[in-house]
């Protein structure tokens, strides 16, 4: 599967926490984080439907379409040990 879910992206975006977000969601805090760390194989559209408000964004803003031969470098440079990497300061 090749969608990849930028939770964390939206959460720094907006400066909540985990915690936080669960408990505005309520959804527990081993399920938001399997879907903040992309190892989810699924998502309810309520659920996704109160992320979405509570971090005040749209779908499309969480949600992202990486062909699955990119996925690989996506996740990388999300880690911080893709190309170019060893420049960052």
């Amino acid at each position: 599967m090749a969608i990849i879910i930028n939770l964390d992206v939206m959460m720094a975006k907006r400066k909540i926490g985990l915690t936080e977000l669960a408990k505005e969601v309520d959804i527990t805090l081993a399920n938001l984080s399997i879907l903040k760390n992309n190892k989810a194989k699924a998502v309810r559209l309520t659920t996704l439907d109160a992320i979405c408000r509570a971090l005040d964004c749209q779908p499309g803003e969480l949600l992202e379409y990486v062909p699955d031969g990119e996925r690989d470098e996506k996740s990388t440079e999300k880690s911080g040990s893709g190309k170019g990497a060893e420049h960052r300061e």
